[in-house]
């Protein structure tokens, strides 16, 4: 699945609501999410901007997935369907 081009950082955050992070603080105009997956906590730094450039959405779903034990693109689905 291709990544979209038009992620806010706001979309993002919601979408990666749906996986149990939660937005913990902000600093600017970044947000840290955590998540409690398999017994261990994740964090994530998102930048609140619109639109979010690919590579850098990219990093994150990367880093997403490999925390999940996902493929990218299933979690593509999981995420943006």
């Amino acid at each position: 699945m291709r990544l979209p081009r038009n992620v806010s950082g706001a979309d993002l955050t919601r979408a990666l609501a749906r996986l149990g992070y939660r937005v913990t603080r902000q600093t600017g105009s970044h947000l840290r999410l955590t998540a409690t997956l398999g017994g261990q906590e994740h964090h994530l730094t998102v930048p609140n901007h619109d639109p979010i450039k690919v590579g850098t959405l990219n990093s994150i779903l990367k880093d997403v997935a490999a925390h999940a034990n996902l493929s990218r693109d299933e979690l593509l689905d999981r995420v943006f369907s």
